[in-house]
This record gives structure tokens, sequence and C-alpha cells, in this order.
């Protein structure tokens, strides 16, 4: 019955904050001995937590909190959410675009989904989809495959805000050879590092802007601002 609550999410407060190392827990799942989660609105952790209790076999479940989404509005849920239900492994994109008209589906886990989503109503980027996978183990095969199946024609990126060599971009590479191998996915996030992270206020939101932008694409005013600081250094 045992639940883990780590504290993980790049928020800019040094290494020690940043990573619980999802990608160790990650080497060590195999033959669902354990269960490794994002859950990403409160709903979605009342029922997990509600289905650890109900279900008639006891396996660890690991859960990657974040700080920052404790007071996050966008995190929130409302009531009926508690009480119909279930805890789902993939959350579909609700405002997704329509699927011949998507350019991209990104593929993400954690709070970066909320980042994502701000950033995209930022940019009014009308032709992305994002979809959330909320369980990484045991992998949600079929709930990505029926995104994948509903965005055909879409690139297919894998989106972080951990170091490629951390996180789960390794994790969920090996799954899509294993099981998607006729479709492609790209990553975008931070490079290979060796820290969790920079332990810089600045360089972190710098690094976590551009992230932002590669995978949705820059607001309007983000764009005159990068034309302006431009033409000023010329």
């Amino acid at each position: 019955g045992l639940v883990l609550q780590l504290p993980h999410g790049y928020e800019g407060k040094g290494p020690e904050h940043s990573s619980a190392r999802l990608e160790r827990f990650l080497q060590l799942c195999a033959g669902d001995n354990m269960v490794v989660c994002q859950p990403t609105t409160a709903a979605q952790l009342f029922h997990l937590l509600r289905r650890q209790m109900k279900v008639n076999f006891r396996k660890p479940r690991v859960l990657m909190t974040p700080k920052s989404m404790l007071r996050l509005p966008a995190a929130c849920s409302p009531l009926k959410d508690f009480t119909t239900g279930c805890w789902q492994r993939v959350l579909a994109d609700e405002a997704a675009p329509p699927p011949e008209s998507a350019r991209r589906l990104l593929l993400c886990s954690g709070k970066l989904f909320h980042e994502l989503a701000a950033q995209r109503a930022k940019a009014a980027a009308g032709d992305v989809a994002i979809a959330r996978v909320e369980q990484l183990h045991p992998f949600p095969v079929d709930e990505i495959q029926a995104q994948l199946d509903r965005f055909a024609k879409a690139e297919v990126v894998w989106v972080q805000e951990e170091p490629r060599n951390m996180g789960a971009w390794r994790h969920v590479q090996a799954n899509f050879i294993d099981h998607f191998s006729s479709r492609a996915i790209r990553y975008i996030g931070r490079g290979d590092a060796a820290s969790p992270a920079v332990g810089s206020q600045k360089m972190h939101q710098h690094e976590q802007d551009r992230i932002l932008v590669e995978a949705v694409g820059a607001a309007r005013s983000e764009t005159v601002a990068g034309k302006a600081a431009a033409a000023t250094k010329h």
C-alpha cells in the first residue's frame, strides 16, 4: 500500500528542489512492479489515491508532485470531477484543434502541461494539441495509440523540463520504439546535464521559456520584443 509523493518540478529553486530523480524510478520499473505517475489536477490525485485503496492488489505508487501546483488555479478541479469519473492514465486535450488541422501533437507529463497550455493561449497556436501522460509506468499504450490515431497527420513531440538524460524521455522513447515504431517522436527540452538544475533563477527561466516557445510558438508580444532587442544589438 506504499505511496510516495515526491516534490518534483522545475521551479528555479536549485537542484535539490527540482528533481525526485524520476528517471531512476523508471529504470527500476519492469513487469508492472510499481506505478509511476504525475497527476496534474486535484481530481486526478484524488482518484489515484482512492484507486490505490480500492484495487485488490498492493503495489507501490510513486507520484511526482511539484510544489507549484499546490496553489495553481489551473490544477484545481470542480466538485463534480471528484464525485464522478475515475483515474485516467492519459488526459486528452479538451482545447485541441480539429485533427485534420493539427500541425503538432505534444505529449508531456506533469506541471509542464499547464505552462504549455498557457503559452498556447498567449501564442494563439490553434494548430497544436497537448496530451498529458499522467501515468508513465505501466506505460499507457492503448490510450497513447488513441491519441496517435486521432492526430494521424501531426508531428509527435515529447516535451519535458528535465535535461535530456533525466526525466521520462528515455523511457518514452524506448516505449515508442517497442509499440509505435511506425510513428516518429521528437524531443524538446533541456540538453544533457550533469546537474538536475542550473541553480540560477534567471538562467532557469530563460531555459524554460525557450522550451515553451520551441514547443508551441512565441506570443506576438514576445516576437516583437525579440526583434526590437535584435535591432538594438545591431
